[in-house]
């Protein structure tokens, strides 16, 4: 279990905490196996380094944001701070009483109806029926299910069965809240509903702790963030650093899975020409209304006149943006830059798409997508697609 100690303004504190699992090799079919097993020296289990030497502190009233790929040992370390898992060696400290959604609905009964299911987990958070009753409509409410609460809960979606279990488990009298991707499953009405809430944790100076892989809400509500890779901590940062450690890890990886494989799905081309390298050589931020610039380097055996092709796709598929050099005389082997003076985009995940073309556009030379990934910082009061840097006057 998680040790509950009084350090001052600390709401939790990690030191140096290692955790291993045991992974068995095979299953032992009976005694008589597992005695020639154990007789031939076999462990039939090896060891599974989870976690190596994490540390860190939240502090009351802080909303820190953890993230990490997966695997990376973010759901383990969860465990570890709800006291679920205890760790081989280090400590755990929390300051106050915790309340993890790791796993919303657990204790619901699929053959009691939804009602049922509120006041029976209302009872797990340890309120009594009277309490339940006084919250109950605000539960509902907020769930949005209100003609379906006296069906039986094998009968929702997993969606409605996770709106209903948040409803539930915001109620939670607590000191620090442990938030688990609870806004994965959940449509879009529903995340709003969820942000708003998040907006008024903030306000009330309660102490959040969200593990999400949506950098756009750790920009947006964290205080400060770990990065977590391969059970190792790359330190606790500022929101923005954080996101861009996080594409950074994510991207490397893509790189590594298409070396080992020697092919892409995701380039072709004729060859003529290819695209060298894609990067970002701006000396500020990628940060909405910044200037932002792009390199792209081609190379070709011989010079060739070449059109240029880019596309600024979000997370959600769609293309925000198609810009190409066509109407300029640009040659291959050689560095093009593409310079955006004032860069309109939302704050979010993008992927540059790049590809090359013969003066015509009729050749695809080289096809590159996915290219490169952007991860764009912006004001939080910012919504849409694009800023279109308007004025507002009055007479």
């Amino acid at each position: 279990m998680a040790l509950t100690k009084d350090i001052g303004d600390i709401a939790i504190q990690i030191d140096s905490v290692y955790k291993t699992f045991k992974l068995p090799h095979e299953r032992h079919s009976g005694i008589k196996q597992m005695f020639i097993n154990s007789f031939r020296g076999k462990s039939g289990f090896e060891r599974q380094q989870v976690l190596k030497d994490i540390s860190f502190t939240i502090k009351k009233g802080e909303f820190f944001g953890i993230v990490g790929r997966n695997g990376s040992g973010k759901s383990t370390l969860l465990k570890l701070l709800a006291g679920i898992y205890v760790p081989d060696s280090g400590s755990v400290h929390i300051n106050g009483s915790l309340t993890p959604f790791i796993e919303l609905g657990v204790g619901f009964n699929p053959e009691l109806t939804g009602r049922e299911n509120v006041f029976l987990n209302g009872a797990l958070l340890g309120f009594n029926h009277k309490e339940m009753e006084h919250m109950y409509s605000d539960i509902v409410a907020f769930a949005e299910l209100e003609d379906f609460m006296d069906q039986k809960l094998k009968n929702y979606s997993s969606g409605m069965q996770v709106r209903l279990a948040f409803s539930i488990a915001i109620r939670a009298k607590t000191d620090i809240l442990l938030i688990d991707e609870v806004l994965a499953v959940g449509d879009t009405a529903f995340q709003k509903k969820c942000f708003e809430h998040f907006v008024n944790l903030k306000k009330r100076g309660a102490t959040v702790i969200l593990v999400t892989h949506d950098m756009s809400a750790v920009e947006r509500f964290c205080d400060r963030a770990m990065v977590i890779d391969g059970g190792v901590t790359h330190g606790v940062v500022e929101p923005a650093e954080a996101a861009t450690m996080y594409n950074q890890l994510n991207a490397s990886r893509e790189a590594a899975v298409a070396d080992e494989d020697g092919v892409s799905p995701h380039r072709w081309g004729t060859g003529k020409v290819t695209i060298k390298s894609v990067s970002v050589v701006s000396s500020k931020p990628v940060k909405q209304g910044n200037t932002l610039t792009l390199a792209i380097e081609t190379t070709s055996e011989t010079d060739v006149p070449i059109v240029v092709g880019l596309a600024f796709v979000d997370q959600f598929g769609t293309n925000i943006a198609g810009p190409n050099s066509s109407g300029h005389s640009f040659k291959s082997n050689t560095k093009l830059l593409y310079e955006i003076d004032t860069l309109p985009l939302a704050g979010g995940e993008y992927d540059v798409t790049v590809a090359v073309f013969d003066q015509d556009i009729i050749e695809e030379f080289d096809h590159n997508e996915r290219a490169l990934k952007l991860h764009v910082s912006a004001p939080a009061a910012v919504y849409g697609k694009v800023n279109l840097f308007g004025t507002w006057s009055h007479k």
